[in-house]
């Protein structure tokens, strides 16, 4: 299958595993094994990373711990999205300096959107001078090359250049749970809504092998994971970059085929690419969850048009009512953005009558954060 999205290298993915069996031996010298501790920001795909990144801590000889206390590796997997989240982590980090002045040895990482972020790299360069290992979402599977050379003493590490992205497949993974799993089938984002971050943090859209994934849910299906939920930035867009005819609702339907006793469920859906071919597949597919988490974001036209969102209020409104036609007890979850530079009182008023027409099970609401670099940041 061609694709336009680059693929790790086999060897290359074979060398960080060798880094693995690397430190997994040093760590075996010490009397106890050395404990290991990751703290998750933001988004489900965090999440997904941080189980990427126990799995590897875990080849490499690290116990998981559930707290920082006595941990000898911390790993803090950061979001960008809004100012609050940005200014927590930053509290937080700054308060680990106290247990590595107890443990001069501890080794502390940052990683995910934060990462990615210049001014927020140089300000831990500068000012978090007890953080030792820093590196972006894209560069996430050479997380064993990085931690050696940081436990090998080489000085601090900075692994945050621009990088669109590749797909590393074969990483360890430890789950969180033997209930819910996560299944990533791609990263990035191709649509630069005019406040978002999550573009220039985790690189351009890229698909997953379509084999691969369903390969990935047969075996959760076999373990007896009951509740899957696929993710992406936009799951919508899934198989643009791949040929051979694939997108959402086809993977879906697909993995719905699959033998065993689970529920799909999948976020998130951009409306523009939400089609009435992918509400066909969750009406007919048992294994489908007849739920949805569909980002209005504005109930306004022209405010949806400044923020890039590229469709109109009538539009999503006849998508629900799309959905609600095929699925009539689907559950509908939302975000709404409040306050966007140039939002009127009556611009306002329109999102609330969307909200009171739609009547959503679920909204995750927020007050506009601008975030630098993004063209919302710079409107008044």
């Amino acid at each position: 299958m061609k694709r336009t999205t680059p693929v790790i290298p086999a060897e290359d993915i074979q060398r960080q595993k060798e880094y693995c069996a690397e430190l997994r031996a040093l760590n075996a010298q010490r009397p106890a094994p050395p404990l290991a501790y990751v703290d998750t920001y933001g988004c489900q795909q965090n999440e997904a990373d941080s189980e990427l990144l126990r799995g590897m801590l875990c080849e490499m000889g690290y116990e998981i711990t559930d707290s920082e206390k006595g941990a000898d590796v911390i790993v803090i997997n950061t979001c960008a999205i809004r100012e609050h989240a940005e200014q927590r982590v930053f509290g937080n980090v700054g308060a680990l300096v106290h247990g590595k002045r107890k443990n001069p040895d501890q080794i502390i990482c940052l990683c995910g959107c934060m990462a990615q972020e210049p001014h927020v790299a140089e300000r831990l360069r500068q000012s978090y001078r007890h953080v030792d290992l820093v590196f972006s979402p894209q560069a996430l599977w050479r997380f064993p090359e990085f931690l050696r050379r940081v436990q090998l003493r080489r000085g601090r590490v900075f692994e945050t250049q621009p990088d669109d992205g590749a797909i590393a497949e074969g990483l360890p993974v430890r789950r969180s749970g033997k209930l819910k799993a996560w299944v990533s089938i791609m990263y990035g984002c191709n649509n630069f809504c005019s406040y978002c971050i999550v573009p220039y943090t985790r690189g351009r859209e890229r698909s997953r092998e379509p084999e691969i994934i369903l390969s990935e849910i047969r075996a959760l299906a076999e373990e007896g994971y009951k509740d899957i939920t696929l993710l992406g930035q936009n799951v919508n867009s899934y198989g643009k970059d791949l040929e051979g005819g694939w997108d959402f609702p086809r993977l879906l339907e697909e993995a719905a085929a699959i033998p065993g006793e689970f529920l799909l469920r999948f976020m998130t859906s951009h409306p523009k690419d939400a089609t009435e071919k992918l509400f066909d597949v969750m009406a007919r597919c048992e294994k489908a969850a007849p739920a949805i988490h569909l980002p209005f974001q504005s109930g306004n036209t022209r405010v949806l048009a400044a923020m890039n969102r590229r469709y109109t209020r009538e539009q999503y409104l006849a998508k629900v009512e799309a959905l609600r036609a095929r699925i009539p007890g689907v559950v509908l979850t939302s975000d709404v953005i409040v306050g966007f530079p140039g939002e009127t009182v009556q611009e306002f008023e329109d999102t609330l009558s969307l909200i009171e027409q739609v009547r959503f099970d679920a909204l995750f609401t927020f007050i506009y954060s601008p975030r630098k670099g993004t063209p919302a940041a710079e409107l008044p």
